[in-house]
């Protein structure tokens, strides 16, 4: 096997046997596609030989072969072709899939794959369809309105990919029956309200009955709504204006 693969261990929700989370188990055997989130290979130009689905990932992968023959995968951005020459340097071209320092890329450019901390490689904007946009610069620093619509300060030094991450139809496809989601891990799940007492606080009661609780509660009894941010994250300082609220927001 190279070094672009290798086997994904299955863990099936389990920690030294015990299951730590439900609803896993089953899953299709995968390879793991080593990507290079960092784009530290600099200043060397590099082809598109192929793009590919990933099964660990909604977006597709570019298999890039630079000039010096080693193959690394990136993430696949909307409009890159096979064939295409891209590059990760200070100053390349602001064309999709190059990637550069925060700081050298031109306001409104849209962006993904963005460095928080310099040097640890792409944490933020990396699934499909997905992009960040560069609205301007503060002090010392760039600020990039994220998906979430939440607008957040980076150091101009971290490095950034051009371009809105590949593959946005992903979120309008269907799986279409049950046997997918059983390929994919997921495992039937089964409402706590239809439980026994001693198997969730949702349980009990005679018939059909609500939570009846103050609060919906998970299976352990923490509670299962509300804010969930840690108030003390090392990127909390850096926020500008918060997301939008809205079904996914954790403040």
């Amino acid at each position: 096997m190279n070094n672009l693969f290798e086997i994904l261990p299955k863990k099936s929700g389990r920690s030294h046997g015990k299951i730590t989370v439900r609803h896993q188990g089953g899953r299709h055997k995968r390879f793991l596609r080593i990507i290079d989130t960092k784009r530290d290979k600099r200043d060397i130009w590099a082809r598109v030989e192929s793009i590919e689905y990933d099964p660990n990932r909604t977006a597709d992968v570019a298999l890039l072969v630079y000039s010096d023959g080693e193959k690394r995968y990136t993430l696949a951005p909307h409009g890159l072709v096979i064939g295409a020459k891209i590059i990760a340097s200070e100053v390349a071209p602001i064309t999709p899939g190059n990637a550069l320092p925060l700081g050298k890329i031109p306001v409104g450019t849209p962006i993904h794959n963005i460095e928080i901390r310099l040097g640890r490689g792409g944490q933020l904007v990396k699934s499909a369809g997905n992009a960040a946009t560069l609205q301007g610069r503060e002090d010392d620093y760039v600020l990039v309105k994220l998906p979430s619509g939440e607008i957040k300060r980076f150091n101009p030094l971290c490095w950034a990919t051009v371009g809105q991450v590949g593959n946005a139809g992903h979120r309008h496809e269907r799986l279409g029956k049950a046997g997918r989601m059983r390929h994919l891990g997921v495992r039937p799940r089964v409402r706590g309200v239809v439980m026994h007492p001693g198997a969730h606080p949702h349980g009990g009661g005679e018939g059909r009955s609500s939570v009846g609780l103050k609060y919906p509660k998970t299976y352990t009894g923490k509670k299962a709504v509300g804010k969930t941010r840690r108030h003390k994250k090392y990127s909390t300082g850096m926020i500008v204006q918060k997301r939008k609220p809205g079904k996914h927001s954790h403040y």
